[in-house]
């Protein structure tokens, strides 16, 4: 059952990267690359944890593909918030 709600969260991960590289393509917003690239690694961070047979969520690998997702999210609202506006 665990696997089945892993499988879910991580079809939710690429699908949502998918989701912004669709913003990506129309907008050419770095904002809309950099969310994409982060739900694609914390898609490929539950890839690690279902399918190469990780028995701990806390292993190095997963947690640092995790840690480098969620910096790039912060990266991406900083970098938005501090883009000069365009009136």
């Amino acid at each position: 059952m665990k696997n089945l709600i892993y499988g879910a969260v991580l079809m939710g991960c690429f699908m949502s990267a998918l989701f912004f590289l669709n913003f990506w393509k129309r907008s050419r917003d770095r904002f809309f690359a950099l969310f994409a690239l982060a739900f694609l690694l914390l898609g490929l961070s539950w890839w690690t944890y279902v399918f190469a047979g990780m028995a701990n969520e806390f292993n190095r690998p997963v947690y640092l593909l995790r840690l480098f997702a969620f910096l790039l999210i912060i990266l991406a609202v900083i970098d938005k918030n501090r883009s000069p506006k365009v009136l």
